[in-house]
């Protein structure tokens, strides 16, 4: 029996059989599922991730069979594995895994979701601020949940889409509060792959921007390399929109993906952002060091500006500024701010300072 149990998860259902049949099956269906197809023209790449459980090895209950098929399914999924069959490991960590999913479904409607901002400065002459939103989960029991715990289970679920949208409506209405109060206030913010490749997102865009009075040139979309590469003809059609409404685009992390002159060459960004594994090790390994050195020659030679994550210490700093990087954060410049907090900070903080004392303001692009 086989049954679609939501999204993008299915269900085999099969009686009377030992943990060897099971795995034969599960084998012929990731075979099966690895043929490359083509869907409405494009070639389209499926690689399932499996998880089996059967009776008795792992439960009698088929309430806890499913259960536990459904948590090995996951540990597939995070190891990047076709298979894997249900080990009593994984009680602990899947329960709690499950637990959270239950849980994170109902963080937007109980208002357990906040945004810190992350200052960057740039380098040379500008007049305005910047800062990053990342969005934090204050669990009423488990108290703060690290991103790294549950974003990873929103973007699994699907639920990252609607994280995404509280995000973006809550950071743009901020946004506009800023430039009304005087403040020049420019926010990036995280798009996930599912979400870059949302057909409704430009329109659900522009209809924040027009129901706040917010620019959209004062919000930078931020996205991921493996975002675009997952599927480059709708992912660069959606960059594409957002770039005609007026939003100013980042490749992120960039350098740890999959990287290739002929994406950059195509895609419609304004910045490109280090990641911050190689801005911190940049000082001590030659190899990162010519990572970063050759990034902001290439994205400057393609109109670009550059933007290292994880400045930390004024040698780093030095290094970059010499290099001719636009724009750096990182604990050396701030760490996250509350947002009652960034208004005192641009007031007092001396990174600032040349900001305040520009009679014009304008954006780097």
């Amino acid at each position: 029996t086989v049954a679609r149990l939501g999204g993008d998860e299915f269900a085999i259902l099969m009686s009377g059989c030992r943990l060897s049949d099971a795995q034969r099956v599960a084998e012929a269906v990731a075979r099966a599922l690895e043929v490359k197809t083509t869907l409405n023209g494009h070639a389209v790449d499926v690689h399932p991730s499996i998880g089996v459980a059967v009776c008795p090895d792992h439960g009698h209950d088929p309430g806890k069979l499913l259960q536990r098929a459904d948590i090995a399914m996951h540990a597939a999924k995070q190891d990047k594995l076709r298979i894997v069959t249900w080990d009593d490991r994984y009680e602990e960590n899947g329960e709690k895994r499950l637990a959270l999913m239950s849980d994170l479904k109902k963080a937007v409607d109980n208002e357990e979701l906040a945004l810190i901002y992350q200052p960057r400065v740039a380098l040379g002459d500008c007049g305005e601020h910047f800062v990053e939103a990342l969005v934090r989960w204050q669990h009423p029991t488990r108290g703060l949940v690290p991103p790294s715990e549950f974003v990873p289970l929103a973007e699994q679920t699907g639920y990252i889409r609607t994280i995404t949208q509280w995000v973006l409506g809550q950071a743009i209405a901020q946004c506009a509060e800023w430039r009304n109060r005087g403040l020049p206030m420019n926010i990036s913010i995280n798009i996930a792959a599912c979400d870059l490749l949302d057909a409704d997102l430009p329109a659900r865009l522009a209809q924040l921007f027009e129901k706040d009075g917010c620019a959209a040139q004062w919000i930078t979309l931020e996205v991921t390399e493996n975002a675009i590469v997952g599927d480059p003809g709708h992912a660069l059609k959606n960059l594409e929109r957002l770039h005609e409404l007026g939003c100013k685009l980042a490749l992120d992390d960039y350098g740890t993906g999959y990287s290739t002159l002929a994406y950059l060459r195509r895609l419609p960004l304004d910045e490109l952002k280090i990641d911050k594994s190689f801005t911190m090790g940049m000082m001590a390994d030659a190899g990162d060091s010519l990572i970063v050195r050759s990034t902001i020659e290439l994205a400057h030679k393609l109109g670009l500006a550059v933007i290292a994550g994880g400045v930390e210490d004024e040698a780093t700093l030095n290094e970059l500024r010499a290099l001719g990087c636009d724009a750096v954060q990182g604990f050396l410049v701030s760490r996250p701010l509350a947002t009652e907090d960034v208004p005192s900070w641009v007031r007092e903080s001396p990174w600032t300072r040349p900001a305040r004392e520009k009679t014009s303001l304008r954006r780097v692009s």
